[in-house]
């Protein structure tokens, strides 16, 4: 998939919401707004940038901010830095948490096509190709996690959580889990 990919951005207002739209090849993605007073899809984030978490989201301060979950202070990679990011690990998903906000304050859309990672400025767009079927897509980075669960703390070492949406076309979502490789793409507005 490599090269430049453009993005044609939209936004979209109606009755007082605004969504905007985006597009990439044959994807699509839509960011809302969430209320700030929902929950955040990850509510064990205690502050972003030294800061209540929701204050930073509407002070505008997450995009590469530390944050720190359950006394664990993650420091995201500089945007530079992300450009350059591949990795290969372990991807699961998360979709239940409909009706939430992610880390950089949207509504998050169990079927969009959307991911949570722990050390990508967000929002950023990546490549996903799961490694058991080689099947490739392109998600928006959005949120924070997968972060270690008290029943579960291996679940931590994973390096993505992808949205229902986004594990459906990639081929795992009956497993739970799979191996996938994560690379930055360049994009250029369009």
């Amino acid at each position: 998939m490599g090269g430049v990919w453009v993005v044609k951005t939209t936004y979209v207002v109606t009755a007082g919401t605004a969504k905007t739209i985006y597009r990439i090849g044959e994807f699509t993605y839509e960011a809302v707004k969430a209320p700030i007073d929902w929950a955040l899809t990850h509510e064990e984030i205690e502050s972003i940038d030294g800061i209540p978490a929701k204050e930073a989201i509407r002070e505008g301060r997450v995009k590469a901010s530390p944050y720190v979950v359950r006394g664990k202070t993650y420091v995201p990679m500089s945007a530079e830095a992300a450009q350059r990011y591949r990795e290969e690990g372990i991807a699961s998903w998360y979709g239940y948490e409909s009706g939430r906000m992610t880390a950089n304050g949207e509504a998050f859309d169990p079927s969009g096509l959307t991911a949570a990672h722990k050390y990508l400025p967000i929002p950023m767009f990546v490549q996903v190709t799961n490694l058991e079927n080689n099947k490739s897509i392109i998600v928006r980075v959005n949120d924070r996690g997968p972060f270690p669960s008290d029943q579960n703390p291996r679940s931590g070492d994973r390096i993505i959580d992808l949205s229902m949406g986004a594990a459906k076309r990639l081929g795992f979502y009956a497993r739970g889990t799979t191996m996938v490789r994560v690379e930055a793409i360049q994009v250029k507005e369009e």
